[in-house]
């Protein structure tokens, strides 16, 4: 069964069963695939209704901090039991370490030196962690290593005379 066909198979469950949460997050999810479907006339694949699943992820994670700086932790609490119902359905997150090792071999794989190659490196990545990972995350993480790997190779370069002073 497909993930778009589980998705609406919980959904009518959620109904049946009365759970109200459920059953709205888990309709809102599906008009977010169904819009989706008829926008391109197609079926989604479970890779792109994975995409749009995290999607909704991301906006309530965005909600969440928008409440919680208004004060408003009623919403935020009903946001993030949002995101865990929707959660269930997308591929289970990397761990910091998967993340940090997929960045060390993303980086070696492309030869990237600098922070300049930050693009070329995200290029490399996004589609190994694309629902399993906060881009934002991703992107400081390469950020950080592409710094460092910038720093090693500045201090050990040599720095005799030829600079701009």
């Amino acid at each position: 069964m497909s993930l778009r066909d589980q998705l609406h198979e919980e959904m009518t469950a959620a109904t049946r069963s009365g759970d109200a949460l459920r059953r709205d997050t888990l309709r809102m999810a599906w008009s977010a695939v169904y819009g989706v479907e008829k926008r391109d006339r197609t079926t989604l694949t479970d890779e792109q209704t994975i995409a749009v699943l995290s999607r909704e992820v991301k906006s309530r994670r965005e909600s969440v901090e928008a409440y919680r700086k208004g004060g408003r932790e009623d919403l935020a609490t009903k946001e993030e039991a949002e995101i865990a119902i929707i959660s269930a359905f997308l591929p289970r997150a990397l761990t910091e370490d998967e993340l940090a090792a997929l960045v060390g071999e993303a980086i070696a794989a492309t030869g990237a030196s600098s922070a300049r190659d930050l693009g070329t490196v995200m290029g490399w990545l996004s589609p190994r962690t694309r629902g399993r990972a906060d881009g934002k995350v991703v992107s400081g993480l390469v950020g950080a290593a592409l710094a460092r790997a910038d720093l090693a190779a500045h201090d050990a370069g040599d720095h005799q005379g030829g600079g701009r002073g």
